[in-house]
């Protein structure tokens, strides 16, 4: 059933969503009872149990054993024989690892050439060629022992009249830092906070630790041959309690530096730039079933406009791609890109196993609420948000992102921690889907919220920038919502406030992967 043919009321032709034509399920697009008739792939399937809106229902007998079928791929196997007419889903579904064949690109794919007039927005051109959506002065603390300081010193801008062209000062306070083991994972860190002091909506910033941390100032400062932060040294300040008079001094100390970052920031303006310049992250959280049907597959529409015209859409969440790597390795734009997605899932399955973890961890039991049973589930449709385009890319957590098109980026599923990842590998928008009503945002990167389902968005339309259940509604395609989608990426880009920005969100999680010493 085509989803612009669904109309309210319900009837027995549209009260579910059938997908692909492989599928042996349907989902429910409003509560299903008992006894209730629906008509779907040339079937006639009366209702056995309740189904609530977005959750599975068998549309024929599936043996003990057999395949589940949704988005045309296998997402479990039953555990019992499934009647046609029953919910489907933890209490019938066995989740099982899928051994792939992978289909390797046979060729280099060239990268995106930009085709026809590109779309403009008005951004902070920067010296190294990148574009800033904001214009921010960030004071990131280099321990979790700077991290109240931080926020003391961006506090104390809270009540003051801030030039035009300023977006704010913002702190970024974390818990690590300190008592780290030397090697990845304090080096990860380093890169984390390198690409948030080193970003295109940062205009100056400020590095601060207490003085005798593990993470150490100076390496931001040129110290280490590994520093990842390119910043002009009258855009970045270091400084640290110990040598600032403790908290007092150090605010006061700060605030006279950022006296001079902001005279240099209040002279920048916007100008107009083409929409290349736009590197945009995607993520899901609170994913419900709608959110591969509606939102997901809307934002990957938009992501191939992107890519059409030499922009960058990065895809995250390691484990959300579980299950569906494969279908990511044939868009592989050669196969060293391939062979390094592959590898983030390998390593991240070991990662697991040390906590004798499994992706299946992954789903919430919001998500599961939802309607999704298991992470394949999840996964399947969790890549919808990377269109169609050629991954010209795979890169590591907060790695910065350097190839137009699809890229994809090493990060947990955990929200804040994706988030933060994304924005330290150079992101200057993303956009975020949500089906249960995640609320999330960051410090300097506006975060656009689309929500997966009328009734969700209808609650929470404080935090949800634009709603998506409109598609499963009947009332828009995906194309004419991924293309709303790309015009409010513009909008924003230029300035204009997100939901997640009027609340005040500043969400910052790196992502510790070692032992605390």
């Amino acid at each position: 059933m085509s989803l612009v043919d669904i109309a309210q009321p319900p009837t027995a032709e549209t009260a579910v969503i059938h997908l692909s034509p492989q599928d042996n399920i349907a989902i429910a697009r409003a509560p299903l009872a008992p006894g209730q008739q629906i008509r779907v792939a040339g079937l006639e399937v009366t209702v056995l149990d309740p189904v609530p809106m977005g959750h599975k229902i068998a549309l024929r007998t599936i043996p003990a054993g057999g395949s589940i079928v949704r988005y045309g791929q296998v997402m479990g196997r039953a555990r019992v024989t499934i009647e046609a007419g029953r919910h489907v889903h933890v209490q019938n579904v066995a989740f099982e690892e899928i051994a792939f064949q992978y289909e390797y690109p046979a060729t280099d794919i060239p990268f995106p050439k930009p085709s026809g007039a590109i779309p403009t927005f008005l951004g902070y051109q920067r010296e190294d060629g990148r574009v800033g959506t904001r214009n921010y002065i960030a004071v990131v603390a280099a321990s979790n022992c700077a991290a109240h300081t931080a926020e003391l010193i961006a506090a104390s801008y809270s009540r003051e009249q801030l030039p035009e062209n300023v977006d704010g000062v913002v702190a970024f306070p974390h818990g690590e830092g300190c008592g780290h083991s030397i090697g990845p994972d304090t080096m990860q860190l380093q890169r984390t906070l390198g690409g948030v002091l080193d970003h295109p909506n940062v205009s100056g910033a400020i590095i601060l630790g207490l003085g005798c941390e593990v993470n150490q100032i100076d390496h931001y400062l040129g110290a280490s041959p590994h520093a990842n932060v390119k910043l002009r040294k009258d855009r970045l300040v270091g400084m640290t309690l110990q040598t600032s008079g403790g908290t007092v001094g150090t605010v006061e100390a700060a605030r006279a530096a950022i006296r001079h970052m902001m005279e240099r920031a209040a002279a920048e303006h916007r100008t107009e730039v083409p929409a290349s310049k736009i590197v945009l992250g995607t993520n899901c959280g609170g994913s419900d079933s709608f959110s591969g049907i509606t939102a997901n597959p809307a934002l990957g529409y938009c992501s191939d406009l992107l890519a059409e015209m030499g922009a960058t859409s990065v895809l995250a969440e390691t484990p959300e791609i579980f299950g569906a790597e494969h279908l990511l390795v044939k868009r592989a734009r050669n196969r060293e890109v391939a062979d390094r997605l592959l590898s983030f899932v390998t390593d991240y399955k070991a990662y697991l196993s040390r906590f004798g973890g499994s992706f299946d961890d992954n789903p919430s039991p919001g998500n599961k609420e939802g309607g999704l049973t298991n992470i394949l589930e999840k996964s399947l449709g969790a890549v919808a948000k990377a269109g169609t385009s050629t991954m010209t890319d795979a890169v590591d957590y907060a790695e910065r992102v350097h190839t137009p098109g699809f890229v994809f980026m090493n990060t947990p599923g955990y929200d804040p921690v994706s988030l933060t990842g994304l924005a330290a590998g150079g992101c200057n928008l993303i956009c975020f889907t949500t089906g249960r009503g995640s609320a999330i945002g960051f410090p300097s990167i506006p975060v656009i919220k689309v929500a997966t389902n009328t009734a969700m968005y209808r609650r929470m339309q404080d935090n949800m920038d634009m709603n998506a259940g409109r598609i499963a509604d009947g009332e828009a395609t995906i194309q004419s919502v991924g293309r709303e989608i790309f015009d409010m990426l513009l909008a924003v880009a230029g300035g204009q406030r997100t939901c997640a920005e009027r609340l005040g969100h500043k969400e910052f999680v790196p992502w510790r992967i070692g032992p605390v010493m």
